[in-house]
């Protein structure tokens, strides 16, 4: 650890979390001189601007897109959906008492071959997600981040919730920052909305679908009903068309028979903001994708309380 990284956790703000209750050290990523100027500083010609002035160098100067929070998103390579909705969702509530100021640096998580077809693949796709997270780590740090986000449905590839709490443990000890996870943000929107019986969408096989069907019932949910697209490459997910999406859920979720609580979607490359805006109000119960969810419950966490649009109905209601 550097002086300034030093410098920047004597400095850091504690808060506690909104929906955990947990307390989050956010370190201070302003410290003076910010920014740092090479001599003979500002140059204008080659030469120094001897009239400009001196940008004072006993204050730090906040990142000019990110002075209210900088998140770091960590999301696998194949991924194109995650940081989309996310940064959509921030561009549409720039209001005052909304995220202008908030920003992501996102950084990529190696996943070389991402072939889903059979089991073997699903657990080398588990092998080089979590053996290229640390690096991933490594470098999202490098532009200081305040808070983390996983952006990967880790039930996909690891069966049981404390199989998958172990990893996130061991990276968030490493990395010094709380992080938003998928696991911990449904439990909290499930909760608001007193939800017990619900219906997964997911682009997974029937062994990831298993395997999120087994993490939900440990968190104390009954899963009604599961849909899987079988998705046989991780790239592959951000192609799922949306009108196939709304047909599985008003035809094999959201039905009478099912009688759900809530529909929650798994896979954080298969967008479905625009999915949830047009069918919750027709199907009349909430539409939690793992993208608005997991967002919703960093910036919660964050202390960013103020209702937010097109992100479905939790963001707006809680």
């Amino acid at each position: 650890m550097n002086e300034h990284e030093r410098a920047s956790r004597r400095r850091a703000q504690t808060i506690i979390g909104l929906l955990s209750g947990k307390t989050i050290m956010i370190p201070y990523v302003n410290v003076p001189p910010m920014p740092s100027l090479a001599p003979p500083g500002v140059i204008h010609n080659g030469e120094k601007a001897e009239h400009f002035g001196e940008l004072d160098s006993s204050r730090g100067y906040p990142d000019v897109r990110s002075f209210k929070r900088k998140f770091g998103l960590f999301i696998p390579a194949t991924n194109t959906s995650m940081e989309h909705e996310l940064w959509s969702i921030i561009f549409k509530n720039q209001g005052p008492n909304g995220l202008r100021g908030v920003g992501l640096h996102t950084t990529n998580v190696l996943t070389p071959k991402p072939q889903l077809k059979t089991e073997q693949d699903l657990l080398e796709y588990k092998k080089q997600f979590l053996g290229g997270l640390r690096s991933s780590v490594d470098s999202a740090l490098l532009a200081e981040p305040q808070y983390l986000i996983m952006g990967m449905s880790l039930e996909h590839i690891i069966g049981g919730i404390e199989d998958i709490r172990a990893p996130m443990a061991d990276i968030e000890a490493y990395s010094g920052l709380s992080w938003a996870t998928w696991h911990d943000a449904i439990y909290a929107a499930l909760k608001k909305y007193g939800a017990k019986r619900i219906g997964i969408l997911t682009p997974f096989d029937k062994t990831g679908n298993r395997f999120a069907t087994q993490m939900f019932e440990e968190l104390g949910f009954e899963v009604l009903s599961s849909v899987g697209f079988s998705c046989a490459n991780a790239l592959h997910i951000a192609h799922v068309p949306d009108w196939a999406k709304e047909k599985a859920i008003l035809e094999l979720l959201a039905t009478d028979k099912n009688q759900l609580d809530a529909v929650v979607q798994c896979g954080t490359n298969m967008s479905l903001i625009d999915v949830s805006e047009k069918l919750e109000p027709v199907i009349g119960i909430p539409i939690l994708g793992i993208n608005a969810v997991t967002f919703w419950y960093a910036l919660r966490e964050n202390g960013f309380e103020g209702p937010l649009v097109g992100g479905g109905r939790l963001l707006s209601e809680f």
